[in-house]
């Protein structure tokens, strides 16, 4: 049988005072209102709940029972608001956001501090391929997806989170490595060490050395970002990589860039997220903390081309 709620408090405050009159005052009701309420808790149980023939109030040893249930009850409820509570002031939580290995790296700076101000919200990404994310999303599976196209799709919001362009890179010891510039005529004979995995940016390499009728070896194809890196950094080849993905091997040395006029590729990265589902509180944090870090990035861009 079901008890109903707001008669449950009303019995636990008249046995925690012992007393009708007293419970009334609490409660701000008149003690006739409290005490129809509890007659009505023990007609819907059938169960005669407080023992009346004494100078005090007593439990019946149903009463014992209805009693901790309650009290249960109300530490349940008082649980569960503290939980919302630390929902709403982002200290709990969960954040999920897909994205491809690449792309996870355009996140970790926001990731990083979000982290820092938030580091009871449990935060996961989620490894998908860029053509699963808007799927992703709509099935709620994750709070935001990183791809680096825009959908045209009015059922989703996105903003830009990055813009990257396309780097040439060669190890230190490459014969190329001197050189200042490049035209894709000077890469025929280079073996380059492509990523099998379809993207714009292999699309678009591959037209621009066929317009240029210049052979593409891709004699070595490699699963990952970082198997490439790793093979271009031990001389078997040379590749095209997002800058963000050897921006710490260029600063270090390890690898070196050299532009090729006929690919001055920029492409942006976007910040995707369904357009009229609301936000868990933990994910309306981290898009505030998106939009200040892109104002503050906007805001640098202008100074330097100030």
């Amino acid at each position: 049988m079901l008890m109903k709620k707001p008669l449950l408090n009303v019995f636990l405050v008249v046995m925690e005072e012992k007393s009708f009159t007293r419970a009334a005052e609490k409660l701000g009701r008149t003690q006739p209102a409290i005490t129809q309420a509890i007659q009505r808790l023990e007609t819907e149980l059938g169960e005669t709940l407080i023992d009346r023939s004494g100078r005090e109030l007593a439990l019946t040893d149903a009463g014992r029972v209805v009693f901790e249930a309650a009290r249960r009850q109300e530490n349940l409820q008082r649980e569960l608001i503290a939980q919302l509570g630390e929902l709403r002031n982002k200290a709990a939580g969960r954040l999920v956001i897909g994205a491809n290995e690449s792309m996870i790296l355009y996140l970790l700076p926001h990731l990083i501090r979000y982290r820092q101000a938030y580091p009871k919200v449990k935060l996961v990404v989620q490894r998908s391929r860029s053509s699963e994310v808007p799927d992703l999303l709509l099935a709620g599976d994750v709070d935001f997806g990183v791809v680096s196209y825009i959908t045209g799709d009015e059922r989703f919001r996105s903003q830009v989170l990055y813009v990257d362009h396309l780097s040439f890179v060669v190890a230190p010891s490459h014969r190329l490595a001197t050189k200042r510039i490049l035209s894709i005529r000077d890469l025929e004979a280079e073996t380059f060490i492509a990523h099998n995995v379809a993207s714009p940016y292999r699309d678009a390499v591959l037209m621009a050395f066929q317009q240029q009728q210049t052979h593409l070896n891709m004699d070595i194809e490699m699963p990952t970002v970082e198997s490439i890196r790793r093979m271009v950094q031990s001389g078997l080849g040379v590749a095209f990589l997002p800058r963000v993905c050897v921006d710490q091997d260029l600063r270090t040395g390890i690898l070196k860039e050299i532009p090729v006029e006929e690919l001055q590729l920029e492409r942006k990265i976007y910040l995707l997220s369904v357009n009229k589902r609301p936000l868990s509180h933990a994910a309306e944090a981290f898009q505030e903390l998106m939009r200040k870090d892109l104002a503050k990035s906007s805001i640098r861009g202008e100074s330097e081309q100030d």
